[in-house]
Formats: C-alpha cells, sequence, structure tokens
C-alpha cells in the first residue's frame, strides 16, 4: 500500500496537487476534501455569467467528483469539511456537512489548498439578504437567486478592483443601474495613475456611476435587506449589493499548527513548497510566493500561480523534488470595451522596494488610422534608471494588450533591458496589428531618457 496523501480545497491548486501526486505516484491514496458542493470550478469565470456571456453556472464546473475520480483516480469528498488538523499524530478531523458526522482520518502528506476567502468591510456589521460576495459558485447562485426571484433594477458594488468593474459591466449588461463605491479616488488602485485615470472616463462612458473616495458608508435596512446606501448627505437606492473588496487569504486551519506565515497572512514555504513543518506542503490563494525581480515573498491570488503551485505541491507531497522558481506577476482584465494588462512590478511595488526605477508612456493606434477598428493604446514601461532593466509595464487598449503583458513578462523573465523592446520586429498587417508597435515606442523612449 502507497502512502496517503490528503489535500484539502478543491479548487485551482487542491484539484491539481491532487491530480500532479497520484500521476506521480500511481500506489498513492488520494483523497481531496471540498467543504463546498463543487470542485475545479471558474472563479475568474462568475462574472460572466451573470450577463449570461456564459449562459449556465454548471458550465464552469470542469469537474464532478466522480469525473474527476474516472480521469484522474482522485477520491473526492465534497460537502466536508477539514476542521482541525493533527500534526504530531498526522491526522485530520473532518466533519460531514450533511450528515453532521465527525471522524478522523490519518496521512502521510497533507496539502494545504484552502484558497482566500472575501474581505468583509468593517462596515458590514452583518448578514442581508440583498449583500453577496462573488467568489464561488454558490455566493453566483445566490446572486442569480436573489435577481430572479426579487425585481433587482439597481445595484451597487462596494470596491472597484478586477471583480468589482467585471461585475459593474455584466451587471449594466443584464439592465440593471450600476454604482460602483471605492475607498480611494479612483478605480483599479493597482494601476498606474494614467490608467486609473482612464478607466474613470470609461465607466462614466458606460453609464456607471463611480463613487469614489468613500471610507465608511452607512447600510440602511429594511426587514433584513439594505434598501440604501449612505455616503455623506447622499442616499443611494439600491436592491443588492455586491461586495468586492479584495480576498485575504484563508489560513485558519494553519494557525493552531504553529504553520509559519508572512505579512499577507498567507503561508511561508521553502522552495518545495513544504511548510515549517516538512508533511505539510501549501499552495494556491493561501501561500504567497517568491516575486522574480524583488526576490521577495508576496501574496499573489492569482489563479494560474495557484494551478501552477499546486501541480509542484503534488509531485513533492508525493516523493519528487521539483523547485520552486520566482514568478513574474501577469494579469489581464477586460474592462467594458477596453483590456487592462500588467507585467512585472508596479509603481507602488517598485517604490516600495526602494527599487531605483523610472518610467515612460505612450499612446498611439492599434491599428493604422485608415482601419475603422483603429483606437487609441495607452502603455507604460517601468524600468532601472541604472542600466536599463525592465521592471513592469502596464496598458489599456484592446485585446492586443494581453499579449502585450506576455512580451513584457518574458522579457522580465529573461532580465531583459528596454533596448531590447526596440530591437524586437514586430509583425504588422493593417486589420490586425499596427505598423508601429507600441513596444518599440516604449523601449526607444526609454532609451532616449537613459542617455540624458
Amino acid at each position: 500500500m502507497g502512502k496517503r496523501i490528503l489535500v484539502i480545497g478543491g479548487n485551482a491548486a487542491g484539484p491539481s496537487a491532487a491530480a500532479k501526486a497520484k500521476r506521480t505516484d500511481p500506489s498513492a491514496e488520494v483523497i481531496m476534501f471540498e467543504a463546498g458542493a463543487h470542485i475545479s470550478t471558474g472563479t475568474c469565470e462568475l462574472p460572466y455569467v451573470l450577463d449570461k456571456t456564459i449562459r449556465n453556472p454548471s458550465d464552469i464546473v470542469f469537474f464532478t467528483p466522480e469525473s474527476f475520480y474516472d480521469e484522474k483516480k482522485v477520491e473526492v469528498k465534497i460537502k466536508t469539511r477539514v476542521e482541525a488538523v493533527d500534526k504530531r499524530n498526522r491526522s485530520i478531523y473532518v466533519r460531514d456537512l450533511v450528515s453532521g458526522a465527525t471522524h478522523s482520518l490519518a496521512y502521510d502528506r497533507l496539502i494545504l489548498c484552502t484558497g482566500s476567502v472575501p474581505k468583509i468591510p468593517s462596515f458590514v456589521t452583518k448578514k442581508y439578504h440583498n449583500v453577496f460576495t462573488l467568489k464561488t459558485v454558490e455566493d453566483l447562485q445566490a446572486v442569480l437567486h436573489n435577481i430572479d426571484i426579487n425585481n433587482v433594477r439597481r445595484a451597487v458594488i462596494i470596491g472597484g478592483g478586477y471583480i468589482g468593474l467585471e461585475t459593474a459591466e455584466s451587471l449594466k449588461s443584464a439592465g440593471m443601474e450600476v454604482t460602483i463605491i471605492e475607498r480611494e479616488n479612483l478605480p483599479l488602485p493597482a494601476a498606474s495613475p494614467e490608467i486609473r485615470n482612464l478607466l474613470a472616463v470609461t465607466i462614466e462612458q458606460a453609464g456607471i456611476s463611480f463613487i469614489g473616495g468613500v471610507q465608511n458608508p452607512g447600510l440602511i435596512e429594511n426587514d433584513g435587506s439594505v434598501t440604501k446606501v449612505k455616503i455623506g448627505s447622499l442616499l443611494l437606492e439600491t436592491d443588492i449589493i455586491i461586495l468586492s473588496a479584495g480576498f485575504s487569504p484563508n489560513t485558519d486551519i494553519g494557525i493552531p499548527l504553529g504553520l509559519r506565515r508572512g505579512a499577507s497572512g498567507a503561508y511561508i514555504t521553502d522552495s518545495r513548497l513544504r511548510t515549517t513543518d516538512q508533511n505539510i506542503f501549501a499552495a494556491g490563494d493561501c501561500i504567497e510566493v517568491p516575486e522574480f525581480i524583488s526576490g521577495r515573498p508576496l501574496y499573489y491570488p492569482l489563479a494560474t500561480f495557484a494551478h501552477h503551485f499546486g501541480h509542484i505541491a503534488g509531485e513533492n507531497a508525493a516523493g519528487g523534488n521539483r523547485i520552486v522558481k520566482p514568478v513574474v506577476k501577469n494579469v489581464a482584465i477586460k474592462i467594458f470595451n477596453n483590456v487592462y494588462s500588467a507585467a512585472g512590478l508596479s509603481e507602488g511595488e517598485c517604490a516600495d522596494f526602494r527599487l531605483n526605477y523610472d518610467s515612460v508612456s505612450a499612446v498611439i493606434p492599434n491599428l493604422v488610422k485608415v482601419m475603422p477598428e483603429s483606437s487609441q493604446t495607452f502603455g507604460k514601461l517601468l524600468f532601472d534608471k541604472r542600466d536599463g532593466r525592465i521592471f513592469g509595464a502596464s496598458f489599456l487598449g484592446k485585446n492586443e494588450v494581453s499579449g502585450y503583458s506576455d512580451v513584457i513578462s518574458t522579457l522580465i523573465y529573461l532580465r531583459a533591458k528596454v533596448d531590447s523592446l526596440a530591437e524586437i520586429f514586430y509583425n504588422y498587417t493593417p486589420p490586425v496589428s499596427p505598423f508601429i508597435n507600441l513596444l518599440s515606442v516604449l523601449g526607444r523612449n526609454a532609451e532616449r531618457k537613459l542617455k540624458k
């Protein structure tokens, strides 16, 4: 009989870790536990179900427990919560959330893939019938049910980050009157000031209200539902509220174990994704990952990183010896008719890490001007003042900016300098790509700035 490997958490990192562990050691008994009703779901796809871009919530559930076992040979326990871990005796305590029955189960290796949980703003002091987060399929179903049974015409989104903007667009497309409330003055706090200002205009043009600089709105309720949001003297009527204030690592189960955690509250792991207990591994949104440029462990709750690091944790828990490599952050998000993308460090991170950086920006058409689909694309490049090494870049434009971020991410990984951007020969065809590429313009601008 092979070793027993238990995986806690059934989304992104969990299925990746469980499947890889079984492939690495087919003799191992691998069991995955998930407190919710679904595994292997598309969290990033949730907003697109709201406006029927994705027509059915079941379309973003990629495996059932049965299909996962048939394909991966991993046993799956849904609606089953792991309530405690006994690291001395290497066992877990499990509760069946349907029957209420509890039992313990021994392990040889344990992988924590408990993910993240939505941040609940301090002014939300209780549960309301019409206030929701949007993190799980269960959350999505609750939102859709509320919309179906009530005459929902007005929605308030708390938080102007990635999920908040995507959700606002989806609800607007579904025919609702939408207002975004954000504690910062402008949307998308992680972005550069130029992009945030452009997004504020984009949001207004889309017919969505944005109210920034709101620290502590009041919630006025009637019969258990919030009917108005009070912002100073303004009373904003609403039928539904979506909380999109960010995410925190879900590490509660590891606190009694004394597992080391970082400044974000996420687990700190070694180069093989072991925690401070050599028999317990961790991956996904509950860990900090090594960032490529700074070398520091940072908290990046991204599905791509969760999947990748889940593979590594599963392989090593099953006896492998794969080493974690630092990551280059690379994100993209569709915002109304535009796409925002960013790779590498942000300006805030460069400042926090005391990097000697400079920046250049440019706005040029994404296609030659004679093409009817031509529109303006904004780009900003961050680089080392001393030697021109690329630190990061961000863009706002059409779909092509997703590829621009991939190029920047690759060049950062290769430790390239800004002059490489001007030396690359980019493709050109009028319906698809520009004659002069924005990346080349940014590279030349940076070169000139370095020579001054």
